[in-house]
């Protein structure tokens, strides 16, 4: 593609409520819309389904210690020891640099693999989603996070809901789960009777 076509990579940071995850948000979509990625350690990021190029080489910084991609932007997660002054302007500089040389965000084989996610779902699955996707996404995504339903027992009404980004180990998204989403979801599904996050 000429470069004078291409748009110029855009890249600004936002902090998120977990003080150890920043925001890398770029002016273009990274992913399909409804899909996110997370890598919770290097190895995740080889993984059939979910190979990342760009995610391995952000795991070569030593700080980095979870990132997640979803929408527009990256969420990294680093150590407790490093200091967000001490290399932020690097990160946020490599990260540019990448997307300028045009280096791949994820394999063909991983975009191949999610690009075929067709399910029925039943009707009370269905508004759960929607609610979650109108009112829950846009908040949790502008955190550098992401929410996504991962199941629902329709015996005991409980929502399971994966929590992705910089929700992960985040102090505050228990108190999110319980008194924002569950709040909302059981009043707008009566079907529903509980939230709770899965594998946190």
């Amino acid at each position: 593609m000429n470069s004078l076509l291409r748009p110029p990579v855009m890249l600004y940071t936002e902090s998120s409520p977990n003080p150890n995850s920043m925001k890398f948000v770029l002016n273009f979509p990274l992913v399909p819309e409804g899909l996110s990625f997370d890598y919770a350690e290097p190895g995740d990021a080889l993984l059939e389904g979910k190979n990342s190029p760009l995610a391995v080489a952000l795991f070569g910084f030593d700080f980095v210690r979870r990132v997640f991609i979803s929408s527009n932007f990256i969420t990294v997660t680093k150590d407790d020891a490093t200091d967000w002054n001490d290399v932020l302007f690097e990160l946020k500089f490599y990260i540019k640099q990448y997307f300028e040389e045009q280096k791949l965000v994820f394999s063909q084989r991983t975009m191949d693999a999610n690009s075929t996610k067709v399910e029925a779902d039943s009707e009370t699955v269905q508004k759960i989603k929607a609610v979650l996707d109108q009112y829950v996404r846009p908040a949790v995504e502008s955190d550098g996070g992401a929410i996504n339903f991962y199941s629902f027992d329709e015996n005991s009404g409980t929502v399971k809901v994966l929590l992705q980004g910089s929700c992960s180990g985040c102090p505050s998204s228990t108190l999110t789960l319980k008194a924002g989403i569950e709040n909302l979801l059981t009043r707008l599904v009566p079907e529903v009777k509980q939230v709770e996050a899965e594998g946190v």
